[in-house]
């Protein structure tokens, strides 16, 4: 009796393994259990993190059921992250930018420009193909390049997220410390805990504008897609909401549960692409990240020094508008320590715009060079 009671388990186990459904269900349930993981051993950015960290480990330890997650979920997932970049774009940031375009533009040049020259030195010194190292090397933000190099042939995408993790990791870590460190000379101004206003909102303020938002991000993703626009799924909603937001009808930021299921939409399926197992060279990647994340903080230090000296603005918030973070995370930070908020959300939405609209042609003409010419020698 036991042993027929455990082969009925075993056939009902082996059949939820093998339908999509059932491995669908169990990749939600580990998504969410490593974002509340994360969020409660206090880990930066939970629902992006947690479920991609739970899912490889999930993936590569549970083989009789494989993950499941229809790419529809993750593009929706991007729409919403598009849809949230774009609302931080308001006509005071465009006649801000408008202002210090000249000097956006020169000194996000140049941090691009300090990004291509550590990724050529890590490239060299470690082996690891230039394309791979740079697209893990721009400050593009986790959410913003990883699908950008699912995009473009021959770029390891695990070597791209570890990368970025790393470089998002020691930001989110250094990055507070230095800016209340004696170097800036800043006293905590608020608690952490208070966030930029409209990062979130109640659920009743949402509608009815939500529902032409909603159709209008979902029709320009789709219609990027179709034009092969890069990153469509998130560039095409943030070009959505932008354009009605500068039109006069104004979108209400989503309340919280609404983005961390969007990040956890997105960490679910970068977790299922990673494939650690192909990491050669682990130890000396990581000293190699570490390192490369120093000096692009250094470089950002640098040229906030050369942003104090071109506009009657503190240290600490020219550090802010410089560094290779997230907007979100800068932001908050900046609350925090009294910098000019409007500077810094201006600046690191120029270069989140500059890198999704100026970056993505120019490295796909750069990659087929360089593919050519290793094709051409062999």
């Amino acid at each position: 009796m036991f042993v027929l009671g455990k082969e009925v388990v075993n056939l009902k186990y082996q059949q939820l393994a093998g339908q999509k459904w059932g491995r669908f269900l169990y990749t939600l349930i580990v998504g969410v259990l490593g974002a509340l993981l994360f969020q409660l051993i206090h880990m930066p950015i939970p629902w992006l993190l947690g479920p991609m960290f739970l899912v490889l480990v999930g993936s590569k330890s549970i083989r009789s059921i494989q993950p499941y997650w229809p790419s529809a979920i993750r593009s929706s997932g991007m729409i919403i992250i598009g849809y949230t970049i774009g609302l931080s774009f308001t006509l005071e940031t465009l006649h801000e930018i408008g202002r210090q375009l000249p000097t956006m533009i020169l000194l996000t040049v140049l941090l691009l420009c300090c990004s291509f020259i550590i990724a050529l030195i890590v490239s060299l010194v470690s082996g690891i193909p230039f394309p791979t190292v740079l697209m893990g090397s721009i400050p593009g933000g986790l959410t913003q390049m990883i699908p950008l190099a699912e995009e473009i042939k021959g770029v390891d995408l695990t070597v791209v997220t570890f990368l970025q993790v790393s470089r998002l990791m020691m930001i989110i870590f250094f990055v507070p410390v230095l800016v209340f460190s004696p170097l800036f000379g800043v006293q905590h101004h608020q608690q952490l805990a208070s966030t930029i206003p409209g990062v979130s909102s109640g659920w009743q303020d949402l509608f009815p504008s939500i529902l032409v938002f909603a159709v209008v991000c979902t029709l320009f993703a789709i219609i990027g897609n179709k034009v092969k626009l890069p990153t469509a799924y998130l560039l095409g909603p943030m070009i959505a909401t932008i354009l009605l937001n500068l039109s006069g009808y104004h979108g209400h930021a989503l309340p919280t549960l609404i983005i961390n299921f969007s990040q956890m939409f997105v960490g679910i399926y970068v977790g299922m692409l990673l494939k650690p197992e192909q990491l050669n060279k682990k130890l000396k990647i990581i000293v190699l990240a570490i390192l490369s994340g120093i000096i692009l903080i250094s470089c950002s230090i640098g040229l906030s020094l050369l942003l104090t000296k071109l506009h009657d603005v503190t240290l600490v918030t020219a550090f802010l508008s410089l560094s290779p973070g997230g907007m979100d995370q800068m932001g908050i930070i900046a609350k925090e320590a009294g910098a000019e908020l409007s500077v810094v959300i201006c600046y690191q939405l120029f270069r989140t715009l500059f890198i999704f609209i100026a970056v993505p042609p120019l490295l796909k003409a750069v990659f087929k060079r360089v593919l050519r010419k290793t094709a051409v020698r062999h």
